[in-house]
């Protein structure tokens, strides 16, 4: 009898042990839990994973490395880039389908269906820069695979800002619809307008922050967009490393176009170049409105480069 009450007591007594990742409230694991019952659910009902097996023996599978960003950071060119690459097969569209609900709801074997058909010695990649800047993105993708490799590109938080607003306003204009100018959005009663989404999308230590929530700094590569656009073959030279890919893209594989004004690709012998939506003049900026909007993201970026443990060449 008193060896069973001592028993019990160190039941009573014994710690709890915690997992150390990902820390969340149970609330949120509650319903991602659900969520992902639900999403499973969804693929049994079509007998599990449906491998659409080609002829050649490729199929479609669940991607291995994703592109989660950042939005005009310079994703396409590092993707096409990376394509270059004999063991990479690339979906060819933004699949968006861990950040939109209607997607989301389709369930995994949706997202299979939407990948590019590969060989198994290749890694499937496919990149929505909209996810870095979701928060609740990290959670969906660490269900779906908690080893997963992740591509982020980054560049100067500032041309970011312009290079978004420049997107957005040739989309209008190629509708034939007016936009206000840059002005009208980064001022607001006089002072610099924070709560502009262009501004906050270049917050980048907010949204990394979410995603070490999930992932160890080991498992995203950061690679410097400014770089990539300046000197793209080292930096692709690093993406190969991450991968664990053996070392196929060259310097030959890269050519500076004039015209263009910035790097074209060249393989086997055919060449090719970004879309022409790439590489637009951004707007003429009052030069104190620049900088103050480079002043204002000095001490986010700090923090950033704290949290990566790493220094990018920003203003």
């Amino acid at each position: 009898m008193a060896a069973f009450l001592l028993g019990a007591v160190l039941l009573i007594v014994q710690p709890q042990i915690v997992p150390s990742r990902p820390a969340i409230n149970s609330n949120a694991e509650t319903s991602s839990q659900s969520v992902q019952r639900e999403l499973l659910k969804k693929t049994s009902q079509k007998n599990d994973f449906k491998e659409n097996i080609h002829s050649n023996g490729s199929c479609q599978q669940l991607p291995q490395t994703i592109i989660i960003g950042v939005r005009k950071g310079g994703t396409r060119a590092l993707l096409e880039m990376l394509s270059l690459h004999p063991d990479i097969a690339a979906a060819e569209s933004e699949v968006h389908f861990f950040d939109w609900e209607d997607h989301y709801r389709n369930g995994l074997q949706w997202y299979i269906n939407q990948m590019p058909f590969s060989f198994p010695h290749q890694i499937t990649v496919e990149k929505t820069p909209a996810y870095f800047t979701s928060p609740k993105v990290p959670e969906r993708v660490y269900n779906m695979n908690q080893s997963m490799r992740l591509l982020l590109i980054l560049r100067d938080p500032s041309e970011r800002v312009l290079s978004d607003y420049t997107q957005v306003f040739y989309n209008h204009m190629q509708k034939h619809k007016p936009y206000p100018s840059i002005e009208q959005f980064l001022i607001k009663n006089g002072e610099l307008n924070v709560d502009y989404k262009a501004i906050n999308r270049s917050l980048y230590y907010i949204h990394m922050q979410n995603w070490l929530k999930y992932f160890p700094l080991d498992h995203i590569h950061i690679v410097d967009g400014d770089k990539l656009i300046k000197d793209p073959f080292p930096e692709i030279e690093k993406v190969e490393r991450f991968l664990k890919l053996s070392p196929q893209i060259n310097a030959s594989n890269f050519y500076f176009n004039k015209t263009k004004g910035f790097y074209c690709l060249r393989d086997s012998g055919r060449e090719r170049c970004l879309h022409e939506s790439k590489g637009r003049a951004h707007p003429q900026v009052d030069t104190r409105l620049l900088e103050k909007l480079q002043e204002y993201f000095h001490e986010p970026n700090k923090k950033f480069f704290e949290l990566v443990g790493r220094t990018f060449d920003w203003h």
